[in-house]
């Protein structure tokens, strides 16, 4: 009997985050630098949109959007690009004690990446964040999970929303700028909600 296209899809889509954590953890080392990590996804990166030693692209000149920082080395990376502020989305992986050393400011979002429906809660705590943060014309801030490629890009995608974009444009922008990101239909649909929460909370 053939699988459900349904299940072969989520299948199929498990391994590809699988295989890009399994990259992450190999950048975490050093061992495989920015350019093998994107070659190895099927995608390249221009080198103006990668910080050396670090996994981050700059979706908008305030918001950065990226893979696990996991080191010290890392964590120095991206201060000296003037992140203030991190949204940690990563359940494996709490960047507080990395970052007090540099004065950035870190939300730990803890989010599993298991294809399940997210609460509008956890979009908010990292709307609040980041929007408080952007107050500060000085401030940049940085969306981080494990590999930069689903978690971190919902709350991504919600931020640039909360700041007045249109999704569709918001989702174009994000995937032309960073090629890697998957937008799993359940994650947008979550961030949907999350939007329309906003919307009746604000009339």
């Amino acid at each position: 009997m053939q699988p459900q296209p349904s299940l072969t899809i989520k299948t199929r889509r498990l391994e590809h985050s699988a295989e890009l954590l399994r990259v992450a953890l190999l950048r975490q080392t050093g061992i495989l630098p920015s350019r093998a990590y994107f070659a190895g996804s099927n995608h390249l990166a221009t080198e103006r949109r990668e910080t050396p030693r670090m996994d981050m692209t700059w979706i908008t000149a305030r918001i950065a959007l990226g893979g696990g920082i996991w080191n010290q080395e890392n964590m120095a990376a991206v201060a000296r690009t003037g992140v203030s502020h991190i949204i940690d989305m990563q359940i494996e992986f709490d960047d507080t004690p990395l970052a007090e050393p540099h004065g950035i400011e870190v939300l730990w979002n803890p989010t599993d990446d298991d294809f399940q429906s997210k609460p509008p809660e956890l979009f908010q705590r990292g709307v609040d964040f980041a929007l408080n943060a952007l107050e500060d014309e000085n401030a940049r801030v940085f969306v981080h999970c494990a590999a930069g490629v689903h978690r971190a890009a919902m709350m991504s995608l919600a931020i640039l929303c909360a700041q007045g974009w249109e999704i569709g444009d918001a989702m174009q922008t994000i995937m032309a700028r960073r090629p890697v990101v998957d937008f799993a239909d359940v994650y947008v649909e979550s961030v949907e909600r999350f939007l329309q929460q906003q919307v009746k909370a604000a009339d």
